[in-house]
C-alpha cells in the first residue's frame, strides 16, 4: 500500500477506536475483516499504530493541537508504526517540520500526566500505593506486552515445545516463574503451527499460569473455575488434573464460553465440564454447595492489570464503572465461597492494580467469614518450587499473603490473588 494510503488508513481506525463505543480489540479485527485485502505488514502497522496513540493519547493530544490536519491523521502520524522513512515519504512538508519538532521535546519538559499517559482517577491511587515506583510502571504501561505461551502438561514437556518451536524459527525462552511458561519474540502466526494444532501451546500471560498453579488441582477432585469466560486456566487446571476428576468452567456468558470449546478439543482433557449460569446464585451453584475441592474466582475487574495489552481500557473505565465493579465480585466471592467444601481452598483473583478491587474485598470477605482461614500465597508458591516467590507477594504479617504481580517489576500483567482454606 502507498505510504499515504496507509497514513489515510491508520487515521481512519483510529478515529474508529477513539470513540471508544466497543474495546478496541473487537475495533481492529472487525476492521480487518471489513478489508480483507489488507496484507499482514499493512495490519501489523494499523493496529500497532493504533495502540500506540491509546497508550500515549494524552502526549499525543497536547502535540496534536498545535499541528494541522485532521486530529485523528495527527495522531497516527506520532503513533505510526513502521520505518521512519516510510512515513515521512506520507507527509506534507509542513507535517513533516511539524513532526520533527514533536520529535525534538524532552520528557522532562512534559507535564505529569502527558508523561504518564493515566487518567487523573488512576494515576492518584497508583502514586499513592506505590511512591517512587510509580514511574516505573507508567513506563512499563507504554510498551507492549511479551507474548507467553503455556505448554499442554497433559501430553507435552517444555523443554521438547521449546526445540519444535526454534525449528520452526521461533525464539522462545523459560518463563521465570510459571514452569509451564514459554515466551517468544514478536507475533508469529502460531496456528499454523503442529504445536497449535495438537493442542501443545495456548497463548496465556505467565501471571495468568500462576493463578491456576496457586489453585494446585490435584488428580480426582471436584474443581470449579468459577468465572471461566474462554477458559484459558480452565485448560492449565484441567492439565495439572491430569485430566482426572470433575473441572467445572462456570460463566454467565455462553459466548465467551462457546469460545472454549475449540481450545478444549484441541488440548485432549475429558475433565472439562462447561456451563452457563444466569447469575452467581445459580441453581446449579446450590446443588454443588459444600461439594468442591477448590474453587477459583478470577472475578470480573477493571483488567487494569492488562493495559499494555488492552490500553483503551484506562479511558473506558471509570470511577463509576469501579465501584459497580467491586460490588459484583464481593457478591460473587460470597455466593462461589458456599462451594468450598471443609478443607476445600478458593482463591480469589482478579487483572486489576487497583487496592479496592483486591485486598479491600479480600480483607472484607475475611473479616465477614472466619470459617475460612487465610493461606499465604508465598508459601504455597514456594512448596509449588516458584523461583522467587517471596517478590511475587505481599501483605499480611509476613508480607506475603497475596499474590500481587506487577508489570513494572515481573513482565507479566497486573495480576492479584488471595487464597483461603475452609475450616
Amino acid at each position: 500500500m502507498h505510504p499515504r494510503a496507509l497514513l489515510d488508513a491508520a487515521a481512519e481506525l483510529v478515529a474508529r477506536v477513539l470513540r471508544f463505543d466497543h474495546p478496541a480489540d473487537a475495533i481492529v479485527s472487525r476492521h480487518f475483516r471489513e478489508n480483507r485485502s489488507l496484507g499482514p505488514r499493512e495490519r501489523a502497522t494499523l493496529a500497532e499504530t493504533t495502540y500506540n496513540v491509546l497508550r500515549r493519547k494524552l502526549q499525543y493530544e497536547h502535540f496534536a493541537a498545535s499541528g494541522s490536519g485532521s486530529r485523528e491523521r495527527r495522531l497516527a502520524i506520532l503513533g505510526f508504526h513502521g520505518p521512519r522513512d516510510f512515513l515521512r515519504s506520507a507527509l506534507t512538508d509542513t507535517e513533516a517540520a511539524w513532526l520533527a519538532a514533536c520529535e525534538s521535546v524532552s520528557p522532562a519538559e512534559l507535564l505529569d500526566r502527558h508523561r504518564h499517559n493515566l487518567p487523573e482517577w488512576l494515576a492518584g491511587p497508583l502514586r499513592a500505593e506505590l511512591g517512587d515506583d510509580f514511574w516505573p510502571l507508567a513506563e512499563s504501561l507504554l510498551r507492549a506486552a511479551p507474548l507467553d505461551l503455556r505448554v499442554n502438561a497433559l501430553a507435552d514437556k517444555r523443554a521438547d515445545v521449546r526445540k519444535e518451536l526454534e525449528l520452526a524459527g521461533i525464539h522462545a525462552v523459560t518463563t521465570p516463574y510459571s514452569p509451564w511458561g514459554l515466551r517468544i519474540d514478536g507475533k508469529p502466526a502460531l496456528t499454523r503451527l503442529d504445536a497449535f494444532a495438537r493442542g501443545a501451546i495456548e497463548v496465556q500471560d505467565e501471571g495468568s499460569q500462576l493463578l491456576a498453579l496457586l489453585l494446585d488441582a490435584k488428580r480426582g477432585e471436584m474443581v470449579v473455575d468459577f468465572c471461566a469466560g474462554a477458559g484459558g486456566k480452565t485448560l492449565a487446571i484441567g492439565a495439572s488434573m491430569r485430566s482426572t476428576g470433575r473441572l467445572y468452567a462456570f460463566d454467565t456468558s455462553a459466548h465467551r464460553l462457546d469460545a472454549l470449546k475449540p481450545r478444549l478439543a484441541r488440548s485432549g482433557l475429558s475433565n472439562v465440564h462447561p456451563a452457563a449460569i444466569a447469575h452467581e446464585r445459580d441453581d446449579r451453584i446450590k446443588r454443588l454447595a459444600g461439594k468442591i475441592d477448590r474453587v477459583l474466582i478470577d472475578a470480573p475487574c477493571s483488567g487494569l492489570g492488562t493495559l499494555r495489552r488492552n490500553p483503551d481500557l484506562k479511558w473506558r473505565q471509570s470511577p463509576k464503572s469501579i465501584e459497580e465493579l467491586t460490588a459484583k465480585q464481593a457478591a460473587i466471592l460470597q455466593s462461589a465461597s458456599r462451594l468450598v467444601k471443609p478443607g476445600g481452598r478458593l482463591v480469589y483473583a482478579t487483572c486489576s492494580v487497583l487496592t479496592q478491587e483486591n485486598e479491600a474485598i479480600a480483607e472484607a470477605f475475611g473479616a465477614a467469614h472466619p470459617e475460612f482461614e487465610p493461606v499465604e500465597a508465598g508459601e504455597l508458591l514456594a512448596g509449588l518450587k516458584v523461583e522467587g516467590a517471596a517478590a511475587l507477594t505481599r501483605g499480611g504479617a509476613s508480607g506475603q499473603r497475596y499474590l500481587r504481580l506487577w508489570p513494572h517489576r515481573h513482565d507479566t500483567d497486573g495480576f492479584f490473588a488471595a487464597v483461603w482454606k475452609r475450616a
